[in-house]
Formats: C-alpha cells, structure tokens, sequence
C-alpha cells in the first residue's frame, strides 16, 4: 500500500535519517566513555553521573551487538543476561538503590535536584528499545541531553559553586519542548504506516518455536511470556484459528452493527503483549482478507508519549510497577500553558503530514492480559505530582488532544475490538484456566442475544434503575433512563454480544444524569492495575459530588489517588454507562479459579453491573444510526454534557471512561422503576429473577 507523502513528513524523514545523526551519535558516544572514568565532579554527583555514564555504556555496548546481528545468533542464556543487565536497576531488591528511585534520588541529591536528576535517569532509560530498532536518532537526542546537564555541573566546579536546579529544569523544559514536535510526528508515523514494520516482522518471520524472538523486541521478558509463548506454540492450529477468528470477527462486526463501512479502511492497529505472537499471527492473515495491513507499535515509556501507567501498543513484562507509578507525573516538573500547546501543535501537524495514512485508519484491535499479581501502588511525597494549576493543564491537553485525533480519525467511522487472555502468572492451574477462557470467549451469541433482549424489554418500559449492595456493599443508586418518543420502534439499551467487547454478555445504555443520585461502592476493585479499597463515589444528578477509598491513612492521600487515577485530574465526571453484565458463565469460572480479583475489566464488566464514569459508549459516534437485532434503534446515546459537542466541544468530552463492577455476591437488587411506581426485579440477592433469563442462573449450580 503506497501513500502521498506530505513535504512536512519527507522533511522529519531526513532529519531522523540515520546518516544525519550518526556524527552527533559518535561524538556523544565518545563522550560518554570518558565520563565514566572522568572523576572531575565530587560527590553526591559523581557517583549519579558516573553510574548513570556506566549505564548508557552498556547501551552502547548492546546497539554494536545488535546492529552487528549478534542478537539473532546468541543463545537464549546469552539473551536473557543481556535483557536482565539493561533492566536490573529498576527490578524489586535493587529499586530501593536505583537513581530511578524518586525515594533514593531525593536522599542522595536533594530535593529539587533530586527529581530533576531522577526524570533525566528515567528518560535515558527509555532508550532501552530504541537500541534494538537502531534508532540513532532517539539515542543521540537523549546523550547529548544528558551531556548537557553533566556540563552544568562541571561549570559549577569549575566556578566553585553549587550547581543551580533552575538551570537544570531549563535544560529539561527546552529538550522536551524543542523535540515535541519531532517526536510526534514520529509516533504519528508509527501508529499510521504500516511500513514501520519492526514488530510485525519479528511477528511473521520468526521462528514462534523458538522462544529467543522475544528478546528481538528490546522489552523486558521473563518466564511468564515465556511460558506464554511456549504454550501458545503447543496448542493445535484450530484452537490458535478459534482465538484468532474471534478476536479479528469481532473487529469486523464492530463495524457492520454500526453501520461503518469497513471497505473503506486499510490498516488495523493490533496491540498485544509479548508472548502472544502466534495468535497474532494468525490474526494479521485473517486482517489480510479484509484488505487490513497491521500497525504494530510500542507502548513507549517516554517523556512525550506515555500517559500515566496506561500502555498503548504492544509491550513486554513491566520490570517494576511502583517504578511506573513513580513516574506518571513527571511532567510535573516542567509543564505550563507554553509546553501544552507546543505539544498541541506538534500533534496537530504531525497529523496533518500523514492525514492521508488516518483517513484509512480502521482502529484498534487490542489482545490484553490478566492474571498478574494484583499491585497497591506505594504514594511516595518525593515523586513528581501536578499542582492543582497542571491538573487543569493536564485535563486541558487531554480534551483538545481528543478533539485532533477525532478531526483526523473520525469515531463515526473507525472501530475496534478487545479480547482478554491469561497468563502463567494466573497460577499452577494456567493451562486449564486459559482453555476456560476460550470457551468464556466463544458462548453461544445467539443465546444470551435472546435472554438479553428480554430484559430489554423490560427496562425499556421503566423510567430508572434501583440499585442496592449486600454482603458489605453499600451502594444504594438510582439510575435515571432517557425516554422513549417511539417505544414500538426506538430502545434505551444496546443489546451487547461477541463484537467489540468480548466475552459476550451486556446491555448497556448512557443514563440520563438528571435524576441518577447515591452511592456506587465496590469493597474491592482493580481499575487499570490499580487496587482501590472501599472505593466509593456519590452521584447528584449523575455527577460524581464526593469520592473516597481506604487505600491509604488519611482521607486527603484517598482522595488525591481517586482523582489522580480514576478521575485523571477531574474535578467531577459523568456517570457516561450503566450497564448489566449477564455472563455468570464467567463469574462461576472466576470463583472457581480463584481469580476474580484478577480479570481485566472486559470480562469483569460481564459479571454484574457495571457503571462507567467519563465518556458515553457512544463518544464521537451520537450522529450514527444504530439497531439492537430486534430491528429498534438506540436512541439513549448522549447526556447533557456530551450533548454540549455543539456548543462547546472542550467541555462535552473527557477522554476517559472507567468501568466499575459490583459482583453479584454484592447484589441485593436491581430493580427497574415504572412510571407508575411498579418495581420489576431483574436480579434479586444475586441471582436472576426475570423471566426469560432462568439460564444464566444454571452457572450457579455447580458452584
């Protein structure tokens, strides 16, 4: 697939260009080596600088082994040594003495300094997979920033003073500010031509038997992906096609039942984690007849493209969760009105020089994983965290960013899907777990289509939803519905099977926010790999008015974690879903196994209902005519914030939504309201009670 190529795009091409670099990359090289033995500053900087400069050294030391093709003949021994080397600092046992550290950073240098010098060590170390693309460009960028802040500190030896933090933060601000352009349209390249094919070679081309191509990525691989692999390449080609034909029907359903046209895309963006491959593979063939060429691309941990702990791309196993943790703010350091809209204007460029590549962008079809050990993440006071004037920033960037990205990638005209598998961290039953997990993925859709259009059916004749917790679980919530002008031909709720969401089993609508009031609590719940206890948020008029957990000792850490990680720095969000799970199959399974604290949303949001904080369903896609199978269109597809687009675009979108569960041991009821005052009971004390869905209690049997 050929396309035109903006002036501005062929421009970043030769900047980047390996032969314009590779002088700078040498010089820098160089430089580096003697740093290492330099000796010229005292400490505590010269033990930073010096085992900072030893690092880069063995990131050297590795591009020479990879650009030579050493990597592709050493044994798996030699390559796992290798990848335990670049990432040994950042693992449990070491961390506690790693510059990578904020704690240890801040003891040792400094408060200011201390960050300042701590951001710079984690930004270098994410040059980690840039050495195995061979990518001078980015090495060379980040060695010449470090270079940079090495010489102010000799200055100051020189000149006999202290080194000043402000000068280093200026340092830090300018590298950020001058390369975001840049580094931009290098992302946009990487999510929107499929000529930047690193990945999905590694993907068709090797060997998947032979487990040493996991280390090819430059990402951190332990037993777990490799276990995963290995298990992949034992199981027969049906059930590799089973995985692989759901995953990728789904992906084309998604646009027939929303009436996309497909055929007018051309490139599906695959996300997955290491391990997977076969079935990518299988899915990438699959794509092929659909006339869809694969987009493969790092979930960067980077200072200009990461977004809290939250990946997007493919990526390997994550060294040390509180180290991510510990960093998702770091921007804090620097951020202001002047770097946020360089930032969006090298968005908005970047996305005007490959605007031929977005138009054929179909969206995303993304493989996750569970079964991770859960993680409650450690508040560390020496960590960088937003001001309250940079969480408005940060809400800011994120609202306009949405709005580019919808301009040059239309939601009304792209789709996705996601799938969720586990992996051998899950446990000794691993094997048995995952063959549970496909027969989850793959129910009959025909079944749970017909139980959940009965009730539909009911709740298209109420006016609101009561919901009330037990065994522990305070919520106590009234739903309010949208009305129907048209009841023979129009419906509140989208009857949900296997498309876009899989496993199949949900109905789901956006409430109305006028009259959706109390408490949504959940005792425990993992919200994008983060634990919250006793999470509870209260709702006036379908807006969160207070929220609370019991994750930390005071009520002021507890809040801060809510609105940092289930808010994103909002003050308030609309509840944009309410929804209710129907796949007992997959809550029974959970019990069963032991796992249920460890499934990933997507299933999790099957096994009771759910309700979503953020945007609607329906975000970007209001204007799109969309039918349930029984022929009625859905019409409950916006609120009253969403339906501010028209007016004031900035405020009708959040760019979030995060889905919480209450299972069904912490059901008491879920009843639908009439206009007249009639209660319908749906599911009462966890179980249902509406006639018509006497099969999804069968699960419930064998328990």
């Amino acid at each position: 697939m050929e396309y035109g190529k903006s002036e501005k795009a062929m421009e970043l091409e030769m900047e980047i260009a390996d032969e314009t670099v590779k002088e700078r990359y040498e010089l820098a090289a160089g430089r580096i080596e003697e740093i290492a033995v330099e000796g010229v500053l005292s400490e505590p900087y010269r033990e930073y600088f010096e085992r900072t400069a030893q690092f880069l050294k063995l990131l050297l030391e590795e591009y020479r082994f990879v650009e030579s093709g050493k990597l592709k003949a050493a044994s798996l021994e030699e390559l796992k040594e290798h990848n335990h080397a670049l990432y040994a600092d950042v693992l449990d046992g070491t961390y506690e003495k790693s510059y990578a550290n904020p704690v240890y950073a801040v003891k040792q240098l400094g408060e200011e300094i201390g960050r300042e010098l701590g951001f710079l060590y984690t930004e270098l170390r994410c040059m980690i997979p840039y050495v195995y693309e061979t990518r001078l460009f980015e090495l060379t960028i980040r060695m010449e920033l470090f270079l940079e802040v090495y010489s102010q500190f000799v200055c100051a030896v020189e000149e006999e003073r202290e080194p000043e933090a402000e000068e280093i933060r200026r340092i830090l601000y300018w590298f950020v500010s001058d390369y975001s352009e840049i580094e931009s349209y290098v992302r946009r390249r990487e999510q929107l031509d499929p000529k930047e094919d690193f990945a999905a070679q590694i993907v068709m081309e090797s060997d998947l038997t032979d487990v040493r191509y996991l280390y090819y990525y430059g990402e951190y691989v332990t037993e777990n992906e490799i276990r995963t692999a290995r298990h992949l390449a034992s199981l027969p080609e049906e059930k590799i096609a089973k995985m692989a034909d759901t995953y990728t029907e789904g992906y084309r359903i998604g646009f027939q039942v929303t009436g996309k046209e497909i055929s007018k895309k051309k490139v599906v963006d695959i996300r997955f984690c290491l391990g997977f491959e076969r079935m990518i593979r299988r899915a990438v063939q699959n794509f092929g007849k659909m006339g869809l060429e694969p987009v493969m691309y790092r979930a960067v941990p980077s200072i200009f493209h990461k977004k809290g702990v939250h990946k997007i791309g493919y990526y390997g196993a994550v060294p040390n969760k509180q180290y991510e943790f510990d960093h998702k703010e770091d921007d804090a350091l620097f951020l202001d009105k002047l770097l946020l809209n360089r930032r969006l204007e090298g968005l908005k460029e970047s996305y005007e020089a490959y605007k031929e590549q977005a138009t054929v962008h179909g969206g995303p079809a993304v493989l996750e994983i569970f079964g991770e050990f859960p993680f409650a993440p450690e508040n560390k006071k020496e960590a960088c965290a937003y001001s309250e004037a940079q969480q408005k920033l940060a809400v800011e960037y994120s609202a306009q960013a949405g709005q580019l990205v919808n301009r040059y990638i239309p939601g009304e005209e792209r789709s996705f899907t996601i799938i969720a598998f586990p992996t051998p961290e899950i446990g000794e039953q691993y094997e048995e777990i995952f063959d549970e997990v496909i027969r989850i993925n793959t129910l009959d859709y025909a079944l749970y289509q017909k139980i959940q259009q009965n009730i539909i059916d009911v709740l298209d004749q109420g006016v609101c939803a009561q919901i009330k917790g037990m065994n522990g679980n305070r919520t106590d919530l009234q739903v309010a519905f949208f009305e129907l002008s048209d009841p023979a031909h129009q419906t509140v709720f989208e009857n949900c099977v296997a498309d876009v969401n899989i496993p199949v089993g949900e109905v789901f609508t956006s409430p109305r926010l006028e009259g959706t009031n109390g408490v949504l609590h959940v005792t425990r719940v993992f919200l994008n790999e983060l634990e919250y206890r006793d999470l509870e948020l209260r709702f006036q008029d379908g807006m969160i008015a207070d929220y609370s957990c019991s994750n930390f000792e005071t009520a002021q850490e507890n809040r801060k974690y809510v609105r940092d990680n289930a808010l994103y720095h909002h003050e308030t969000l609309p509840m944009g879903e309410f929804a209710i799970g129907t796949n007992t199959t997959a809550y029974v399974a959970a019990g069963k196994f032991h796992m249920t604290e460890r499934l990933p949303i997507l299933i999790a949001e099957k096994m009771g209902p759910h309700f979503a904080v953020g945007d609607t369903c329906y975000s970007h896609e209001e204007e799109n005519h969309q039918y349930n199978p029984d022929g009625k269109e859905i019409v409950a597809k916006e609120n009253s914030v969403s339906v501010l687009r028209h007016t004031e675009p900035e405020k009708a979108y959040f760019n979030c939504h995060t889905d919480i569960t209450i299972p069904y041991d912490e059901l008491g009821e879920l009843s639908v309201i009439k206009a007249d005052g009639e209660k319908v009971y749906i599911i009462k004390n966890g179980r249902f009670v509406l006639q018509g869905c006497e099969e999804l209690n069968k699960p419930f049997e064998n328990v």
